[in-house]
């Protein structure tokens, strides 16, 4: 397909869509990469990565809203396969472009290129992944940014950008993390090693370690793992754009001495409000206004640490370098100290003050249905599962976007997934079944229709123990209605909860230890998207349900994104999609 027709195409697509962009202006961005494993030293320990043209993280792509990328990507891993999804952007009338394996599309076989092709349709701070076996957790990420289209401008005003992109770190191999999460029994990957900071941390010693008893003093250390700088200069606003690609780890951002002013979530405006810290989970986002309006004679921490688990991971550090100072200058003053790791008030107090910007659009009054999803910890055949309703999701050989555009008669399970689960359910209690089974848990969505889901958090196997589970949606935002403690209901005291005057748009949110999260969006985007924790060990282990929407509204898809499995002897035998 050519460009015009593809911009063409798009334009018509994203006409009734949120801020849609099709200036004249909008261009054609072309990057050429190969992706490898290699070795590097993300913590100053050498190990082998997953690198994009020999880099870690991989290149930022930067673009405006309404440009078309284009990412020519040759699988240069020797024995596996590859896709890469591009977290948060829509594929509005390009579902196919999602790089979600066995759902949108095939993997990239070892030595095959495949060519995404996709419209940035609105301004945001996100960022892109690997999206097959657990390869995110390899290190194949990397930061994409969205600027306002040629002319407009943002609602906030700043003198300089900043970017952070956060993830953690095992020294473990990805293959050996899948085989403990398969086995039976089951091998728990534990704690990650280090926390990166734009891929660069410290393993067993800190650079503030005057300040931190017991710890080791860095030594020199080599440019792979040197510590982040950011230069300011005084009396200046800076946007600070943060992302959160971590495999389990919720974190907590925070710089010494200065508040931060957050003002976007997701590629979505938010209602401007004033923190000393931020939360930040898997798959979220983030742009703060930070001002640099202290002693200009001095450098500040900026400190990640882990919430939500007992932190066995150290913080992660960089310097927000103060200009003329030296980089090299360390802090005089202590790094902000992250909150209690089970101070699940503080993460609620952030949280709920995340309301939309004036001006965003509102969600639908009503719904036209709503699905429910029980978040448990299951057995299964010896090994240790995550469920949904009680049932563990896995993917097939065939993606279903090509399965379900074909119309293949084995591309569904003949039962369908529960949209609720029983009232009776203690959440506060291990489950009284611990068992549970696996199918495929795809819901097939009405086109155009309201849909409410209902995300509930409970006890695991073991006792007094519920997780925080970032749930992220390929493909939409999402208006996050509200929170609620214990069981969802659904009565008159759980509908009180409801904000349906400025809520958030998203594509991930939280759900807090033994509580609910209720989400609205619009099914008008055809297409099958991935609806799942974003952490990456509990992905892998089930965590997750597919939305299929409308396939038959699909445009027509390009055979590469789909010629495998059963889609690919269909097309042998004459079948078109």
């Amino acid at each position: 397909m050519g460009l015009p027709l593809l911009a063409a195409m798009c334009c018509a697509l994203l006409a009734s869509a949120a801020r849609p962009h099709c200036a004249a202006a909008a261009k054609a961005r072309h990057f050429k990469w190969e992706i490898s494993n290699m070795f590097w030293s993300p913590d100053c320990e050498e190990k082998v990565v997953i690198g994009i043209n020999g880099q870690f993280p991989g290149p930022t792509i930067r673009a405006r809203a309404g440009d078309t990328i284009h990412v020519e990507l040759k699988n240069a891993l020797h024995t596996e396969g590859v896709v890469i999804h591009w977290h948060g952007i829509r594929q509005i009338g390009t579902p196919w472009m999602d790089g979600t394996a066995a759902i949108s599309q095939c993997a990239i076989n070892p030595e095959e290129t495949f060519t995404y092709r996709f419209v940035v349709d609105k301004p945001g701070t996100y960022f892109y992944h690997g999206h097959y076996g657990m390869q995110r957790a390899a290190g194949l990420y990397g930061s994409l940014i969205v600027d306002v289209a040629e002319g407009e401008e943002e609602p906030f005003k700043y003198d300089g950008e900043l970017n952070l992109l956060l993830s953690d770190w095992y020294h473990e191999s990805i293959h050996t993390q899948m085989v403990a999460l398969s086995s039976k029994p089951f091998r728990w990957i534990g704690e990650p090693q280090s926390l990166l900071i734009n891929g660069r941390g410290q393993f067993n010693c800190s650079m503030a370690a005057a300040h931190t008893p017991g710890a080791t003093q860095c030594a020199a250390v080599n440019r792979q793992c040197a510590p982040v700088v950011l230069p300011v200069q005084p009396n200046k606003t800076y946007r600070l754009r943060v992302a959160s690609t971590t495999s389990l780890a919720s974190l907590n951002l925070a710089i010494g001495n200065h508040k931060m002013t957050v003002v976007e979530a997701d590629g979505n405006n938010v209602d401007p409000f004033a923190v000393n810290d931020i939360d930040i989970y898997s798959g979220d986002s983030y742009s703060v206004l930070l001002t640099t309006d202290q002693d200009p004679s001095s450098n500040y921490w900026v400190s990640v640490g882990v919430r939500g688990r007992p932190p066995r991971t150290a913080p992660a550090l960089a310097v927000l370098n103060y200009r003329p100072n030296r980089a090299s200058k360390l802090p005089a003053l202590a790094p902000p100290a992250t909150p209690a790791w089970d101070d699940y008030e503080h993460s609620k107090a952030f949280t709920y003050r995340i309301r939309a910007r004036a001006g965003t659009p509102p969600p639908p009054a009503t719904a036209d249905r709503r699905i429910e999803l029980l978040n448990t910890q299951n057995r299964m055949d010896g090994g240790t599962r995550w469920s949904i309703n009680n049932v563990s999701m896995v993917l097939p050989a065939t993606p279903y976007l090509g399965s379900l555009k074909l119309g293949l008669k084995s591309a569904l399970a003949a039962a369908r997934p529960a949209e609720t689960f029983s009232r009776g359910y203690d959440v506060r209690q291990p489950p009284t079944n611990p068992n549970t089974t696996a199918g495929d848990n795809v819901y097939v969505l009405a086109h155009n229709a309201t849909v409410d889901v209902v995300l509930q958090n409970a006890n695991a196997l073991a006792r007094n123990v519920s997780e925080t589970h970032p749930w992220h949606l390929h493909g939409h935002d999402f208006w996050v209605l509200g929170y609620g403690e214990g069981a969802y209901r659904g009565d008159a005291a759980d509908e009180a909860r409801l904000n349906l005057r400025d809520p958030p748009l998203r594509n991930t949110a939280v759900i807090f230890p033994y509580g609910w999260t209720a989400l609205r969006f619009v099914a008008d985007n055809p297409g099958v998207w991935a609806f799942h924790c974003h952490i990456e060990p509990h992905l892998h282990m089930g965590m997750g349900v597919v939305f299929a929407e409308a396939v038959d509204r699909v445009g027509k898809v390009p055979k590469e994104a789909v010629s495998c499995g059963a889609t690919a002897s269909a097309l042998m035998n004459g079948d078109h999609l």
